[in-house]
Parts: C-alpha cells; sequence; structure tokens
C-alpha cells in the first residue's frame, strides 16, 4: 500500500529542512512526499528544489498564493498513492503519527481525522474559537468531530476522486467525504508548539468558517432539492409578514397606533435583505462549481513541477 504525504508550503523555509528529515523516518521507499509551494516569497522553493534530489520527492510550484484549499487540491491530483495524508509544513504536526493514521485506516475506515486534544496554541485567538466552530460544524453537517481543523488525515485516494475543492472549503473535506458515503473515523494527535515563522491563521477566518459551512450544509442537504431551502424561507417570510400585518392593525384599532412604523419598515428590510444576500452567495458557490466542472479547470495556476512526469 503506498502513501502519499501531501504539505501545503507558504514562506516555511526553516521548518521543511527540519520537516523532511522527520518524514523519510515515518515512510517505507515506495511511498512519495508532495510539497507544494503556495507563492512563497522566500527561500522555501530552493530549499524544495534542493530537496527533490530525493526521487521520491515531488515539488509543485504555484504562480502565486492561492491559499491551503487549492494548494492541497493540487497535490491530490498529481498523488499516486491508495493513502493520502496531508499535513501542515510547520512542524505543528508530528510525522510519528503516521503510522496509527494508518492503522485505524486498515481497520476498514475511509477517513481518519487527527485530533489535536493537547493543543499548544494560544487559548482566546486560536483555541477557543476553534472549539466553537467545531461543535457548531458537527452540529450542523451531522459529523461530529472534534478538531476539524486539523491538516493532519488520512483519505483513501478513492475517496477523495470526485470531491473538487475551491475557495476554503479543505476544513470540511470529512464532512464532504460522509456526503460520498465514507466510514469516518477520530484519533489523537501530537500538536507541537510553532518553532519558526508565524501563523498564517487569524481570528478573521472565523466568518470564513461559518460562510463556508453554509454552503457545506447546503451541498449536503438541498443541491439536489433547493426548492425545500428557499421555499421555507419564502414561507417564513410570509408568516412573518402576516404576524406583523395583524400586530400593526390590532395596535391601530385597539390602541390608536400608527397604520406604518419605521421600525416595521426598517425590519422587514433588513431580514428581506438579509435572505436575498444568504441565497444570492448559496446561488453563487454552484454555478462557480459548474464553471470549473465544464471547464474542467482547477482553481490553481501551477509554473513548475520537479519530478513530476
Amino acid at each position: 500500500m503506498k502513501i502519499s504525504i501531501v504539505v501545503p508550503v507558504f514562506n516555511e523555509e526553516e521548518s521543511i529542512e527540519a520537516l523532511y528529515p522527520k518524514l523519510k523516518e515515518s515512510l517505507n521507499k515506495e511511498d512519495e512526499i508532495i510539497f507544494i509551494d503556495d507563492g512563497s516569497t522566500d527561500r522555501s522553493f530552493e530549499v524544495l528544489r534542493d530537496i527533490a534530489k530525493d526521487r521520491t520527492v515531488k515539488v509543485i510550484r504555484l504562480k502565486r498564493n492561492f491559499g491551503q484549499t487549492a494548494a492541497l487540491a493540487a497535490g491530490f491530483s498529481e498523488a499516486k498513492g491508495d493513502i493520502i495524508i496531508p499535513m501542515d509544513a510547520d512542524l505543528q504536526n508530528d510525522p510519528k503519527d503516521i503510522p496509527g493514521l494508518l492503522e485505524k485506516i486498515g481497520e476498514g475506515f475511509d477517513v481518519v481525522s487527527g485530533w489535536r486534544k493537547k493543543r499548544k496554541d494560544s487559548f482566546f485567538t486560536r483555541r477557543l474559537p476553534s472549539l466553537l466552530a467545531n461543535r457548531l460544524i458537527s452540529w450542523i453537517t451531522g459529523i461530529h468531530l472534534h478538531d476539524y481543523g486539523c491538516t493532519l488525515k488520512a483519505y483513501r485516494k478513492d475517496i477523495l476522486r470526485d470531491i473538487k475543492l475551491y475557495g476554503e472549503m479543505h476544513r470540511f473535506l470529512p464532512a464532504l467525504c460522509a456526503i460520498s458515503g465514507a466510514k469516518i473515523a477520530e484519533i489523537e494527535v501530537s500538536h507541537h508548539p510553532r518553532r519558526y515563522g508565524r501563523s498564517k491563521y487569524g481570528l478573521f477566518r472565523t466568518f470564513k468558517v461559518f460562510l463556508d459551512l453554509l454552503t457545506v450544509k447546503f451541498i449536503g442537504t438541498y443541491l439536489t432539492k433547493p426548492i425545500y431551502i428557499f421555499g421555507g424561507m419564502g414561507i417564513f417570510l410570509n408568516l412573518f409578514g402576516l404576524f406583523l400585518s395583524v400586530f400593526v392593525v390590532i395596535r391601530r384599532y385597539l390602541f390608536s397606533g400608527e397604520w406604518i412604523s419605521p421600525m416595521i419598515l426598517l425590519s422587514f428590510l433588513c431580514i428581506i435583505l438579509g435572505f436575498q444576500f444568504i441565497s444570492l452567495g448559496l446561488l453563487a458557490e454552484i454555478v462557480i462549481r459548474i464553471y470549473y466542472s465544464a471547464k474542467n479547470q482547477p482553481s490553481y495556476f501551477i509554473k513548475e513541477r520537479i519530478n513530476i512526469e
């Protein structure tokens, strides 16, 4: 069983020099390592080119920074292994956890997700938002995992074959795989403090997670029956409008109130506009997927390949 390790890299020149020998210790000779340079502006690509003297190491250099999802998609498309394991390049994931992931895959699971139970990050800026996001994602998708944000996971290649990654959807891969019928497990993995550079994540990503989560829920539940969600919104708005109309009539005749209140008009405006924007966002997600699928065009552009035929 051949293993493909997929590692997105963005300005991690010091980390990847230390990561490469650790990966080699955890892999067999026939396994491969795929580094994706996601538009680094430091010496990351020069370091990767030197590492690629090892023919089991493949390097993909993207033309600019497209984001972690696009980098992972580029690595997945070139992976030849039966099992694909993505991981971060910042040394916070531990290659020694790879055998544990493979052992769980051997028990018949299609996806094994890492859980950084003892996470070495700031509580208020990283761990608390992550805790809340994980609970929200689990509740909405119905796939209960402790740590959706952990990059270290193991996937059977055939499960990933029909999944198209766009935007920043990589964190929802287990949920997307579950939609395809994948059997999912979770194991504890190690997590180390960052030794070099600085994190590329911030609190602002929490809002992106919520918006992406709406897309995943829509794809998983309503993609083939959108009338359920849009019709439901219409019924809710009609009932709400009827309730407000009855309230205004009762207030007018029983309490000598005004027929038209600025507060009521403002409420109607905000609610209707809110639902319109959400609906347009979901429709746009569908249009983007149709566009890329029809053109068979990825969401990234490759500048250079090393050790890839």
